[in-house]
């Protein structure tokens, strides 16, 4: 189950009215989009330029585990490229830590990837002569770090990731699960305060891809890490991410938790992505929730106090258990010891079918 993230919290990662326009006429190209609102298509027939971003910007708090999800040719492999200056911006501002990224030069640029931010691509680009311990230390070793040190960090990621008895193996050996494993405990070696992921799980089989999701998730908050994680899977997205972004043809369509894609979707778009997502563990009682007068105005017989009790984070499962358990066909949603609304047959109905109630609406 996904969990909050706090507020406030210290911004990491900001990303402010970022484009990224491929071609020989990205100046008079951006300047079109922004005075005359031209599409992807209409810069491609009159600049021959490609938009890859267009007037992108979010924040990544400390902590925090954002998705970025799309389909191919959307845009969110270009973007995270940017976000740590493997290509640059054709306009827009970008920060690491307080820091523009636009104004280091080349030296205290490689300090802050080496430094600030890991990086798992879905090509893991493992060395193949190399042991996973000596690939595990890489990025150290391009550091300078002495032998000893990295290696003694190396194996200490490797035993994170859970590959503790195979640091004398190679490449070849391993399977490609544990490949995306070495490539992490690489990341996560430099121990950097954000990681990049590239799709690195999309081309595992399924049950794999699931358990080093579930693993990629916990590692990552028991350390403390922040992540933006791209993925063309909303399902892999929802299992993942505390906020997700969606992008179409560059453009940011919609970014939220979860639970607010579903019940909230921006558009047609991201409706229908979300279609066929199961509401069941996503949306909670806040979002189903009824007003207690409204529910006290239609039932005046009943006494609230007497309803089956439940909290604003319950999930529709959840909520549907509580409701099989008791005769009764409501439940009293309660915080901080204040009954704050009520979660009726009807709301539970809406919340299957994504839609918010008039609380969260």
């Amino acid at each position: 189950m996904n969990v909050k993230v706090n507020e406030p919290s210290e911004v990491l990662v900001d990303c402010q009215n970022v484009w990224k326009i491929f071609g020989a006429r990205t100046n008079a190209a951006v300047k079109a989009v922004k005075e005359r609102g031209l599409t992807k298509k209409q810069v491609l027939q009159d600049f021959n330029c490609v938009v890859g971003v267009a007037d992108a910007s979010l924040q990544v708090r400390r902590g925090e585990i954002f998705c970025i999800m799309g389909l191919s040719g959307s845009g969110k492999s270009t973007l995270v490229r940017l976000l740590n200056r493997l290509i640059e911006p054709s306009l827009g501002k970008i920060t690491i830590k307080g820091k523009d990224i636009s104004k280091l030069n080349a030296s205290e640029l490689r300090d802050m990837r080496a430094r600030n931010i890991g990086m798992v691509f879905q090509s893991v680009a493992l060395l193949p002569n190399r042991t996973v311990l000596d690939n595990a230390g890489f990025g150290l070793e391009v550091r300078g770090v002495p032998k000893d040190e990295r290696n003694k960090t190396a194996q200490a990621a490797l035993a994170k990731v859970g590959l503790s008895d195979w640091i004398s193996r190679y490449p070849s050996e391993l399977s490609g699960g544990m490949q995306q494993r070495v490539g992490l405990a690489r990341a996560l070696a430099a121990d950097p305060e954000i990681i990049l992921m590239d799709e690195p799980f999309s081309a595992l089989d399924p049950l794999i891809r699931r358990q080093l999701q579930d693993e990629f998730r916990e590692l990552t908050k028991s350390l403390g890490k922040s992540s933006v994680f791209i993925t063309h899977d909303l399902e892999e997205a929802i299992r993942i991410g505390d906020r997700i972004a969606i992008m179409k043809d560059g453009v940011i369509v919609q970014v939220g938790t979860a639970e607010e894609i579903v019940t909230k979707p921006a558009d047609d778009y991201v409706s229908d992505f979300v279609a066929g997502i199961s509401r069941v563990h996503l949306v909670k009682a806040h979002s189903v929730m009824e007003p207690v007068a409204a529910f006290r105005n239609a039932n005046p017989g009943c006494d609230i106090d007497t309803l089956q009790k439940t909290t604003t984070e319950a999930d529709i499962g959840e909520l549907i258990e509580l409701t099989m358990q008791t005769d009764r066909d409501a439940l009293a949603v309660v915080e901080e010891g204040n009954v704050v609304g009520v979660v009726t047959t009807r709301g539970l109905l809406r919340g299957v079918a994504g839609a918010p109630s008039a609380v969260s609406a």
